[in-house]
């Protein structure tokens, strides 16, 4: 079961010309670098202000009491099903749908049902609607606890989102239902604890599912206006624009980068050969290997935010207020790297817990050509994506003279992650 533990597997031989693709990917990137820099001279995006209301006939069917208590029974349901699968069916994921419901009806799954729905894990989280179901029981206040001190910020998230990529892409066995429950086990424990002491508001920040989903939701379509809790239709880019600047947002976009970017190599041959003969053993070459990519994406961020203060001058921290134009960059990176993943696995998924004996996984619905487009041309549109979040902020922050010039180091970061993202696809 290698195809849950690294993605869509080996994409070395993706028929598409490397010249074309690397053209294709520099000439959006500078043209639109370019014309933003000649036509956009002040800031157009308005974050959580912006938005047209949807029907209030809608707004009440979202926020109706049976509408929540229905998806909150799914997500229990959902997570009591999976569990009864880990502890009593067979160690075997060919047979147990336990291992593929966890990495790719809800990993993979989270990427597409937020892009289209907002922060759908936070309706569903089972462990949200456990702390609630305690509460009520004894009689609490769900919100009510410590205050999580602000320096924390998503650091707890980001280090759950290491530490499940790290199982999926690096665990010498990550389909066993032995190491999924024990990752499962830690994981309630950890956040049940987080929650009885903080109160509910410790899974807006700690939990790494919701994180996830929240940060991927920022590109959706739909919305909810803080000042007054409407749904609204939006921009992409305003949501966008309201990510918070908390601490820890860039760490758990790094990971998100980085962790895609390691199971982008991982399955090529001169690393399968360096694990495999390394005297470190195959799971600590491979931790070092995950690390060092999660490592490597995260320095060419702060090297750039350190270029954008100094060209700046007077922009305090850099590093988080251009942290959110590295989302459309993850997402596209996601994208790429488990688009087959998920509409072939994901069926199959589906077809062994509905109690198909080994099916036959469908076809994906393009061919190696569609495919090969479709991964470039995530990657290059989230990366256009970002310059243009980064452009908006930049005209925002800075003084009119250096706004394009701020941004240089910006587009430099840019154009060095799409040749690592086109190289791990096509090279």
């Amino acid at each position: 079961m290698s195809v849950l533990a690294h993605g869509i597997g080996a994409q070395h031989d993706l028929p598409l010309s490397p010249f074309y693709a690397f053209a294709g990917a520099f000439t959006a990137l500078f043209v639109s670098f370019l014309v933003l820099g000649l036509l956009w001279s002040a800031s157009r995006f308005c974050g959580d202000r912006a938005g047209r209301p949807l029907p209030s006939a809608l707004q009440r069917l979202a926020d109706a009491r049976p509408t929540r208590i229905a998806l909150r029974a799914l997500g229990i349901a959902a997570a009591l099903y999976v569990t009864l699968n880990l502890l009593l069916g067979p160690d075997d994921p060919d047979r147990n749908p336990g291992p593929g419901a966890v990495y790719v009806l809800l990993w993979v799954g989270l990427v597409p049902a937020s892009l289209l729905l907002g922060p759908v894990w936070r309706l569903i989280n089972p462990l949200r609607t456990a702390h609630l179901l305690g509460c009520r029981a004894l009689g609490r206040d769900p919100a009510a606890g410590r205050p999580l001190p602000v320096r924390l910020g998503l650091w707890p998230a980001a280090a759950g989102l290491l530490a499940f990529t790290w199982l999926e892409l690096v665990a010498p066995d990550p389909a066993s239902t032995t190491a999924l429950l024990l990752f499962l086990s830690l994981h309630t424990a950890a956040h049940l604890a987080g929650a009885a002491r903080h109160g509910a508001g410790w899974f807006d920040r700690a939990d790494a599912f919701e994180v996830y989903s929240g940060l991927l939701a920022r590109l959706s379509p739909l919305g909810r206006r803080p000042a007054d809790r409407r749904l609204v239709l939006r921009s992409p880019f305003n949501g966008l624009d309201a990510t918070g600047q908390n601490p820890g947002l860039v760490a758990t976009v790094c990971v998100m980068l980085g962790s895609t970017a390691y199971d982008g190599f991982s399955d090529s041959p001169s690393w399968i050969t360096t694990v495999q003969t390394s005297p470190l053993g195959r799971t600590t070459a491979a931790t070092l290997g995950f690390l060092g990519a999660v490592a490597l994406v995260a320095t060419l961020y702060a090297l750039c935010a350190g270029a954008v203060r100094l060209i700046s001058g007077q922009l305090r921290h850099p590093l988080t207020a251009f942290a959110h134009s590295l989302v459309p960059i993850a997402l596209g990176y996601l994208v790429a790297h488990y688009f087959t993943l998920f509409v072939t696995e994901g069926p199959r998924t589906v077809m062994v817990a509905s109690g198909a004996d080994n099916p036959v996984p469908p076809e994906p619905p393009l061919g190696p050509g569609g495919v090969a487009t479709l991964q470039v041309s995530a990657i290059v549109l989230g990366h256009v994506l970002g310059v243009v979040a980064a452009h908006d902020r930049s005209v925002r922050l800075f003084p009119p003279g250096r706004a394009v010039a701020g941004q240089l180091p910006l587009l430099v970061l840019m154009v060095t992650y799409t040749i690592g993202g086109l190289s791990l696809l096509i090279a």
